[in-house]
């Protein structure tokens, strides 16, 4: 498989990488065999970059993660974990924290629950406005420089926060939202700040959620997602529904499902490494297909005419959510 760079200086990592959320969280717990045949069928396939958070079903798809990777299989993975979500006992959100000794508290209890005496990417998954993103990023240099971290990651922010964070340390990852639905890291310099600096890039949300899988037509009983997501609202489905309809042709032109095309569009960009996530183990090989898909320049072209930037119908998230986001801002 095909391999790059993540950041100047970074690892080198698989166009896509696992997202575990899912295991653990989202949509309830997953069959624990098959999330964990799911993240050997990763490593097996080349998939190195493993994506997780503290908050992730509360420590759960840590521990998950952690008996994985038992009988010498951590070494073969690169851990990318997040911090600063901050939960109540029913599940709720209830803040963000990116104080220091947040930031070395939250590690030392993610190596217990990983199993490992490092971890590859130390990321705040959303910036603390209550706390300068240079003290954050200061926390987790001062874990680099004892061992604990390998490189410093961001999530979900702007491009003048990037450039602030990057001055204390070198950053060499930035994850962000990104696919044929969210395009505004083109716009507000996200991505041509990681560019000029030498960040790496990896792009979660590359399915917009469910609704480039496809597949998506209609809520089934107990879908929540029109309540926080305005893309999901009977307003704004059939606008979007219908953008989906039109990658179709484009996607059956290439022997390629809609999702693979989408994973495939966001890959073709500027070396982005897409987040996926998957429970079960066939999920690898549909990712693989889109990792190895040939866009040409007359394909990303038919690609951007056929669903333009701005297109979309509504917001990437409810406006509560939306003031969460340095990215947005």
């Amino acid at each position: 498989m095909r391999t790059r760079t993540l950041g100047n200086g970074g690892p080198r990592v698989a166009p896509i990488a696992l997202g575990c959320a899912g295991m653990s969280d989202h949509t309830g717990p997953a069959d624990e065999a098959d999330a964990i045949a799911t993240i050997h069928a990763a490593l097996d396939a080349g998939v190195t970059l493993i994506d997780t958070a503290d908050f992730y079903g509360m420590g759960h798809n840590e521990d998950l993660i952690g008996r994985a990777l038992r009988g010498g299989r951590r070494e073969e993975a690169l851990l990318s974990v997040k911090f600063g979500g901050l939960r109540g006992p029913d599940g709720s959100f209830v803040g963000i924290e990116g104080r220091p000794a947040h930031v070395k508290n939250a590690l030392a209890y993610s190596l217990r629950r990983l199993g490992t005496d490092h971890v590859d990417i130390y990321r705040p998954s959303r910036l603390d406005p209550g706390t300068p993103v240079e003290e954050t990023v200061s926390a987790v240099a001062e874990m680099i420089e004892a061992g604990y971290v390998r490189h410093v990651g961001l999530s979900e922010v702007g491009a003048d926060t990037i450039r602030r964070a990057h001055a204390v340390h070198p950053v060499h990852d930035v994850q962000i939202e990104y696919s044929l639905f969210s395009r505004g890291p083109e716009t507000n310099g996200i991505l041509d700040t990681c560019r000029e600096l030498g960040i790496g890039v990896t792009a979660y949300g590359v399915l917009a959620h469910g609704l480039l899988t496809g597949g998506y037509r209609q809520p089934a009983e107990g879908d929540r997602r029109a309540g926080w997501l305005p893309r999901f609202h009977p307003d704004n489905l059939p606008v979007n529904l219908a953008l989906v309809d039109r990658l179709r042709p484009l996607a059956e032109a290439h022997h390629v499902t809609v999702a693979q095309l989408a994973t495939a569009w966001v890959i073709a960009r500027d070396g982005i490494v897409a987040v996926l996530g998957a429970r079960r183990p066939h999920r690898i090989d549909e990712a693989l297909a889109a990792a190895e898909a040939a866009l040409t320049e007359a394909d990303l072209a038919a690609v951007d005419a056929a669903v333009p930037a701005g297109a979309v119908a509504g917001t990437r998230y409810a406006a509560p959510l939306m003031a969460l986001l340095d990215s947005e801002s």
